[in-house]
């Protein structure tokens, strides 16, 4: 044996890396960033998987949400069997395959409208998606909330990686959260209109704008301009929603002071 080589060299390379904070972190930006994304279902009366293009938003704990008619090819397959999956990820310049994107394994459970949860789910989703309001009312349209059970996120050539549930479920106070959402949202939108270009330009790491806080939740915020959308992490998530105004207030002068240093 030439033991000048390793000892494993005939061992097979390992594909899937190491889950890591960086992995799991560009994992949640790709949901929270998604517009749309491709939409696979299991179509027991051809037998064959079916996909299409849905738009998305997501829900106040991050699992993505989807608006569809029952004339819809894929709302029925999705009743019969909620095993389903979702493609995330936006195509840049140059080799598409170079650019991150996730597969998520999710199973679809329809919102009843008048619930609570429907109205919390409809409010964001419109707030992601405005046009939709146009037809989310409809008596055929429904919302389906997709429940991840299980991801698989390619970060470009040789960054993959396996993570679970755990891994995207979104830590701190969601309940409260959602209970402030709504006009936490309006008052910063109606009032604080500077601050939010600076979430967007500083932590969100996009050009000038004329950006909106679209959705809060309790790791940080998705600010829309038109079709452009960012994500502002908080500093680190909110355990206790009463310290969401504080919060945004200490962003807002960090911003100021990383800004005014750039200058």
């Amino acid at each position: 044996m030439d033991r000048s080589e390793p000892a494993d060299k005939d061992k097979p390379k390992q594909v899937i890396r190491e889950t890591d904070d960086e992995a799991i972190r560009l994992a949640r930006k790709l949901i929270a960033t998604a517009r749309h994304g491709a939409l696979a279902v299991i179509n027991r009366d051809t037998g064959f998987p079916g996909a299409s293009r849905v738009a998305l938003a997501t829900d106040i704990d991050g699992m993505p949400i989807i608006l569809v008619s029952a004339l819809s090819g894929h709302t029925k397959p999705m009743l019969d069997e909620p095993r389903t999956s979702l493609m995330l990820g936006e195509v840049g310049k140059g080799d598409p395959l170079a650019h991150p994107r996730i597969t998520l394994f999710t199973r679809a459970r329809r919102i009843e409208r008048d619930s609570d949860e429907g109205r919390r789910v409809r409010r964001r989703y419109l707030a992601r998606q405005p046009k939709a309001a146009l037809y989310a009312d409809f008596g055929d349209f429904a919302f389906f909330r997709m429940e991840i059970e299980r991801a698989s996120l390619n970060g470009g050539f040789g960054k993959a990686y396996e993570l679970t549930a755990g891994d995207l479920a979104m830590q701190g106070d969601t309940a409260g959260v959602a209970d402030m959402e709504d006009g936490a949202v309006t008052h910063m939108n109606e009032d604080h209109g500077e601050a939010i270009g600076l979430y967007a330009r500083v932590f969100g790491k996009a050009g000038e704008g004329s950006w909106r806080i679209a959705t809060l939740d309790a790791e940080g915020m998705d600010l829309v301009d038109g079709d452009r959308i960012c994500r502002a992490w908080f500093p680190a998530p909110l355990h206790h929603a009463a310290d969401l105004r504080k919060v945004l207030v200490q962003m807002a002068a960090d911003a100021r002071e990383q800004t005014g240093a750039a200058e």
